[in-house]
């Protein structure tokens, strides 16, 4: 009786392992798709890899509020697949077509006025699945290329801010978790930046409107005409826009992806879109319902021409693990930006 004993335990462990070798890597279910080891292997970018400079095929764009990041210098390009187009939406970002991979390079400015790369994110919209991918990859401290790194890393930096003045922190590069914490909205992970709305304004040195600029190189369809496209205001523009409007611009990238129906803050109840009117989603004399001692002791989130004890710009103004607010993505206060919050808050009608 042994042998047949033995014989049904070979069976049942030679079933486990064919098993095993059918199954993929977590979030890399039904598709065939591998990041690649290096950033230098996809070919995004020719000669010197830290010039980024683009091949044909990879577009760079801006945005006209971007969010902040350690006052991070960042660059940010789109590859869409050969002959392929991106679809016009008036609402989140704009659909592109599978296999599309944006790529967002962070970099800082070092005391000697030298760009020092950092690291670069790449999300890759999957044709099997039709999801979006996330990587990050680290550069080396020769600054010849980028590692795939998952783990996210601490990294001792000293920089220059818009001012030139120097800042010494510990730059928190993301674990790939982390990234999806910011882009998933129902459960679905999403591309933030690439809004038709923070796409359509005419680039520094350029002589059309940059979706303009894509529908006419093939690269979108279904541009409306451009007065009938919004437009997130640039928040640095003061000859232009409003306080009111700059705020709310400020707000909407910085915050809206966590503090929207569906994203990581919903259980909140403080959206922070552009497009918000109501004045308890504002949290405009409204009590929180999960700040607990990242309150600071205060009771409302934002009270109206008090900006002091206002919780919305408590917690920008801070670095503290569980205070600071955005919780991700910084880890040094940006000045300029509590400062307009300040603004707004202190001529908001009582």
């Amino acid at each position: 009786m042994r042998k047949p004993c033995l014989l049904l335990l070979m069976f049942v462990s030679l079933l486990a392992w064919l098993n095993s070798c059918q199954q993929k890597p977590a979030g890399q279910e039904n598709t065939g798709f591998q990041f690649k080891a290096k950033l230098s292997d996809y070919g995004f970018f020719t000669g010197d890899l830290k010039t980024l400079t683009p091949r044909k095929g990879v577009v760079h764009y801006e945005l006209s509020t971007p969010l902040f990041t350690d006052y991070a210098v960042k660059d940010r390009f789109v590859v869409l697949p050969e002959g392929k187009t991106a679809k016009y939406t008036t609402h989140g970002a704009l659909d592109f077509p599978d296999s599309t991979f944006i790529i967002k390079n962070f970099a800082y400015t070092s005391p000697e006025h030298k760009k020092v790369m950092i690291e670069t994110r790449l999300l890759f919209k999957d044709p099997a699945d039709k999801g979006w991918k996330v990587m990050n990859y680290l550069w080396n401290d020769q600054q010849t290329d980028a590692v795939k790194w998952i783990l996210g890393k601490k990294i001792p930096i000293t920089l220059l801010d818009d001012n030139g003045e120097k800042i010494s922190t510990t730059y928190q590069m993301p674990n790939t978790n982390d990234c999806k914490r910011c882009h998933i909205n129902n459960s679905v992970l999403t591309p933030i930046g690439p809004k038709a709305r923070n796409l359509n304004f005419t680039l520094v040195g350029q002589a059309s409107n940059q979706l303009q600029q894509w529908a006419s190189a093939g690269l979108l369809q279904g541009l409306p005409a451009l007065k009938d496209v919004p437009q997130l205001p640039d928040w640095k523009d003061s000859a232009h826009y409003s306080v009111d409007q700059r705020a709310r611009a400020y707000l909407d990238v910085n915050c809206a992806h966590c503090h929207t129906k569906g994203g990581d803050a919903f259980n909140t109840g403080l959206f922070l879109e552009y497009e918000q009117t109501g004045h308890d989603q504002l949290g405009i004399m409204k009590q929180p319902v999960s700040a607990g001692g990242g309150a600071g002791g205060l009771d409302y989130d934002v009270i109206p021409g008090d900006p002091v004890h206002s919780i919305l710009v408590h917690r920008m103004n801070s670095t503290e693990p569980g205070t600071a607010m955005p919780e991700l993505a910084r880890t040094v206060i940006h000045k300029e930006g509590v400062a307009l919050i300040r603004q707004w808050v202190a001529k908001m009608p009582l």
